[in-house]
């Protein structure tokens, strides 16, 4: 007689929300520091910096998918264009993360946290042609050139000068990858 033994399925795991509303990754305790922000107020910039951490993340990870996929007439442009574009989002991912450390706070930029947090529409995984790269691609860089202005307000409010100057320093070079990436839209179909 064999005998069968069943083991029982992992549980699945809830469906992600996408935004700001999930607190499940959110920091509990700061960390030590001399900075003299009130403690509230670092707690809150570091919130809603930790948002901002998660938009740029989603942001180069779209990069990256534009860059790999991209085909047609602009092909060699458009990947090198994507790819230039996807170094400079890492990098303001960067400056937002160690913003986020200075005042004390626990940068939170896992595959996990950007996937419950990320405000950006969802990239399409179907396209393939140059224009309907640059086309998503742009709408990603705007959807995200939104949080941060937003950010800036935010940051602006609590008086911390220095993020809100990070994030402005940010939304500069998003413009201008904003204005390359739909100069490939001009004379699309649709477009002008």
């Amino acid at each position: 007689m064999t005998t069968t033994t069943r083991t029982r399925a992992p549980a699945a795991r809830p469906p992600a929300t996408r935004g700001a509303s999930d607190t499940r990754y959110a920091s509990v305790r700061l960390h030590s520091t001399k900075n003299d922000l009130p403690v509230a107020t670092r707690s809150e910039a570091i919130g809603l910096l930790n948002q901002r951490l998660a938009e740029c993340i989603d942001l180069a990870t779209q990069c990256k998918q534009a860059h790999w996929n991209v085909k047609g007439p602009s092909f060699i442009a458009l990947h090198k264009l994507f790819d230039e574009v996807h170094e400079s989002v890492q990098e303001y991912a960067d400056l937002i993360a160690e913003r986020i450390v200075q005042l004390g706070g626990i940068a939170e930029g896992t595959v996990a946290v950007v996937g419950e947090r990320s405000t950006l529409i969802d990239y399409p995984l179907g396209l393939s042609s140059g224009p309907e790269h640059a086309a998503a691609l742009s709408d990603a860089l705007a959807g995200f050139g939104r949080t941060a202005r937003v950010g800036i307000d935010e940051m602006n409010d609590l008086k911390d000068a220095a993020s809100a100057d990070i994030l402005t320093g940010i939304i500069r070079g998003i413009d201008e990858w904003l204005w390359f990436v739909e100069a490939h839209l001009e004379g699309a179909e649709g477009r002008s």
